[in-house]
């Protein structure tokens, strides 16, 4: 659903691998938790949430008709829990499911939650005039009928193996009185958008950006209370600095823990180690359009012959135990080894320096006298964008050298989130160390990698179209016979990986210093923030008031 470039995180968060015990008789409810993440959300309106932080923020704001199950299965609605929808029914067709809405639910402003904000949620994200980049993902439901006030019929173009799951896992539910009276193309820069109003276990209090946002607990929610009283998110770019502040009982999570000090962890009494396995990788983006003139071809990259080049240059296995030792996991393609849907029997180019020569000189960049290539008189030169993260950076200078031994000069521009964030969507660079985080379901790959993902709000920044891949996808979601789809999806990774759009680096690992006071509930690979109200933190351990930088007057 969400790709992010500035966020890093590998299985889920294994409670078990940190000695944590389960809650019991000795925990209380109650109390403060401090998450220091690795930047700052982008957007915490749905439709245009697509980085993690965003999304955390959205999953404890707002709510969802039904949730997916701990296996994360797509397929039907086993697994499904209900939210929003107490019960649903299929028709005999398949081609609708009636929602029937909690008569309990209760917008935070105290208004009721309608059908109606079933239909106005799922056109908000169909709307062109705002172009989710979740628009892609939602194209087979047609259209949802206001059957009486609770009930809200969705009606599907076709039936297919994960409509369920593209209703519910997919369009979060947003209250139309709040919502509504804005234009579409003018939600972006609405204070609305900043300020948001759900149905979901916490409330939204205020966004400080850069600094922190506040949640605080929706003490009469229709789903129960949460366990904690608030969750306060830091945003901090400086990893290094979160794990220092967790040390210091400042902060209870360290998100994105330097690998270089994670040994800290196994000794400490104030913080425990914890890894989180999701479906993410890295990845560096050739942008195959002119980072200068948009609608022209990059002078460089838009050859495949010269991507696939770049892609034989680079010894992956090697600077993968470089940068993690024994630890790291070698990306295989667009997707996460531990996604449902991994193939890694697929051939990503071999490293092989030989045919990379070949690869460069056919497509005329020519050695000069200087040791670097050259066409009509253009160096091979680009430049890397990347972000403040250590091993991205680690990874781009070592990208650097290998292109180096090749004759392919390379520049490192080094820049905050929020920059590389501006620029990945403006399209103005040449390379990009970035990172993608999928969905439990192959069809997220749409708004990655298809065409329909291409927009100006897309999350397809790289504008890769390949009718080969799309029909290849799409034939594969809609296959109800598993080893099909597995067939077909394996087949559409193949036609990315031969078309070198970007060379697939490392699957996604992420260590986090969690608080030895903080008792968490069962988290999901895809999200470990999934349960975050049924958190709990051991009687008599606050944190020190002074040193969370809590302004007086605070709860």
């Amino acid at each position: 659903m969400r790709s992010s470039v500035s966020f890093i995180a590998i299985a889920t968060l294994l409670t078990a691998c940190s000695g944590e015990k389960p809650a019991s008789s000795s925990t209380v409810t109650g109390g403060t938790v401090i998450l220091a993440l690795f930047g700052d959300a982008i957007s915490i309106y749905p439709p245009s949430v697509v980085d993690l932080t965003g999304r955390l923020v959205q999953d404890q704001v707002f709510d969802r008709l039904a949730e997916i199950g701990q296996d994360l299965n797509t397929v039907g609605d086993k697994g499904f829990a209900p939210r929003l929808a107490k019960s649903w029914k299929w028709a005999s067709d398949s081609m609708s499911i009636a929602f029937s809405i909690d008569p309990r639910a209760r917008w935070h402003d105290g208004k009721p939650v309608m059908a109606s904000d079933v239909r106005f949620s799922l056109n908000a994200f169909k709307d062109p005039k705002f172009e989710s980049p979740v628009t892609a993902l939602v194209t087979n439901i047609d259209s949802v009928h206001v059957q009486d006030s609770l009930t809200a019929v969705m009606w599907f173009k076709k039936h297919t193996p994960e409509q369920f799951y593209d209703a519910a896992y997919q369009v979060i539910i947003m209250p139309e009185h709040v919502y509504g009276g804005i234009p579409a193309d003018q939600m972006r820069t609405s204070p609305v958008a900043r300020n948001p109003i759900g149905s979901g276990r916490f409330r939204f209090v205020r966004w400080e950006p850069g600094v922190q946002m506040e949640l605080v607990a929706d003490t009469n929610n229709y789903r129960g209370r949460p366990k904690l009283d608030r969750v306060i998110i830091a945003p901090n770019a400086d990893a290094s600095a979160s794990a220092t502040r967790l040390l210091a009982k400042a902060v209870d999570l360290a998100d994105n823990y330097p690998l270089a000090r994670a040994g800290e962890l196994d000794t400490s009494s104030v913080a425990r180690r914890m890894v989180w396995a999701n479906f993410g990788g890295v990845f560096l983006a050739l942008n195959p359009n002119d980072r200068k003139s948009k609608n022209a071809p990059h002078p460089i990259f838009s050859d495949r012959r010269t991507r696939r080049a770049l892609s034989m240059a680079v010894d992956r296995v090697a600077m993968l135990k470089n940068v993690f030792g024994a630890d790291g996991k070698l990306a295989h393609g667009p997707f996460s080894a531990s996604s449902p849907y991994a193939d890694t029997t697929l051939h990503p180019l071999p490293y092989d320096t030989i045919a990379a020569k070949a690869a460069f000189d056919s497509a005329g960049w020519r050695v000069g006298a200087n040791g670097i290539r050259a066409k009509n008189g253009r160096p091979l030169r680009f430049a890397i964008a990347v972000s403040p993260s250590p091993t991205r950076r680690q990874y781009a200078e070592l990208l650097q050298a290998e292109f180096k031994k090749l004759g392919v000069q390379v520049d490192i521009e080094a820049v905050d989130n929020k920059t590389l964030n501006e620029r990945q969507n403006a399209r103005d660079y040449d390379a990009l160390m970035a990172s993608f985080v999928s969905d439990p379901s192959a069809s997220g790959l749409r708004q990655n990698w298809g065409t329909e993902g291409i927009g100006p709000d897309g999350q397809n920044f790289l504008k890769y179209s390949s009718k080969t891949f799309d029909a290849l996808l799409d034939t594969a979601t809609k296959s109800f016979d598993p080893a099909t789809r597995q067939r077909y999806t394996s087949r559409a990774f193949q036609t990315i990986l031969d078309d070198a759009p970007a060379i697939f680096l490392y699957d996604l690992f992420v260590v986090q210093g969690l608080n030895r006071r903080i008792v968490t509930a069962p988290m999901r690979t895809d999200e470990w923030w999934a349960n975050l109200a049924d958190w709990t933190i051991a009687p008599g351990k606050q944190l020190d008031r002074d040193k969370i930088g809590l302004k007086p007057g605070n709860p």
